[in-house]
């Protein structure tokens, strides 16, 4: 296996986080620093604190004990396998326990997630500008199903569910989605609520003014014509009326469900963002006939982007912030 050499790791990973080969150090930002090789770190000729540095140094991998030659497996498995892969599965394939397999997981999750995109938040879709195509929008409810609880669970949700007098169930989360038809590329997002006013701020941050846009017939999406083209789907009656339909964010969702449900089962709605992340950056760079994407131009993109994030164990379970920019 071409990354069970621990030189060639190091190569491979420098030469997407120094793409001119010019080695920065993290301290200082002198470019000429020297590789001391039985180390597998570098030197800065400057004299400060922490002149030697590694390649793991201001990224996700960044104070952990685990080689780069099982670094790179895990990360090309979670970026080209279209289901994802269970922290069980990653311990089995590389020999590490099942907990330090979920606490990479989600590590790289976080490196994924830098170039995904965010409701009202840079960079946005293509050239830096808001979506102007014909744009569909949808949202999803994530959560256990009823049938499969036990019956005094049910029946709680049932009766909470009446007090509030909502149409979804408190142990639902719910994510929203927007597909930019023309670019093929998904923006999803877990939200707190369906009201209009959550809704439409979301579509008025990401979409210009006078796109056209595909909605279902929820009441929060009211009005949106004040502003857009927007055109409605009722699937009381109709999946699609031409190039009306919202048959492309629907498609995201079936994705996003088997990688749930099949994958890893139970997914608490404190981590459920990072598995959005995931699934959208797959979906995003899935590539087309017209523009093939390999496997391996996925995993390249994917290490280009770890640099300036860090997610510890403790922010992960709660016991700290959410992971932080360095």
């Amino acid at each position: 296996m071409y990354f069970a050499d621990r030189n060639r790791c190091i190569d491979y990973l420098a030469l997407r986080r120094w793409p001119n080969g010019k080695i920065v150090c993290p301290v200082c930002n002198r470019d000429d620093a020297k590789f001391l090789e039985k180390q597998g770190k570098w030197q800065c000729k400057s004299v400060h604190h922490h002149r030697q540095f590694s390649v793991k140094v201001g990224t996700i991998f960044e104070d952990s004990p685990i080689p780069l030659e099982k670094w790179m497996p895990a990360v090309w498995a979670l970026v080209n396998d279209k289901n994802g892969i269970s922290s069980y599965e990653l311990h089995r394939a590389i020999g590490v326990t099942q907990k330090t397999a979920w606490f990479m997981l989600h590590r790289i999750r976080v490196g994924m997630s830098l170039n995904v995109p965010k409701f009202g938040a840079k960079p946005k879709i293509g050239d830096g500008g808001k979506s102007d195509g014909a744009v569909e929008v949808d949202e999803t409810y994530v959560g256990g199903k009823l049938k499969n609880m036990h019956r005094s669970r049910r029946e709680r949700l049932n009766q909470i569910r009446t007090e509030q007098q909502t149409d979804r169930y408190p142990n639902k989360t719910i994510v929203m989605g927007m597909l930019d038809r023309e670019l093929r590329e998904v923006r999803a997002q877990v939200i707190p609520n369906t009201k209009r006013e959550t809704l439409q701020n979301a579509v008025l941050n990401e979409v210009k003014y006078g796109s056209k846009v595909y909605t279902d017939e929820h009441l929060g999406y009211e009005k949106l014509n004040y502003r857009f083209v927007h055109d409605v789907v009722n699937h009381m009656e109709q999946y699609v009326n031409g190039q009306v339909h919202t048959n492309g964010i629907e498609n995201f969702w079936s994705l996003l469900k088997r990688t749930l449900n099949g994958t890893y089962v139970a997914v608490e709605p404190f981590h459920l963002h990072r598995y959005v992340d995931e699934q959208v950056f797959r979906f995003n760079n899935r590539g087309s006939k017209d523009e093939p994407m390999s496997d391996a131009d996925r995993f390249s993109l994917a290490l280009t982007q770890i640099a300036g994030k860090r997610l510890t164990f403790a922010e992960l379970t709660g016991k700290a912030g959410e992971a932080r920019e360095v």
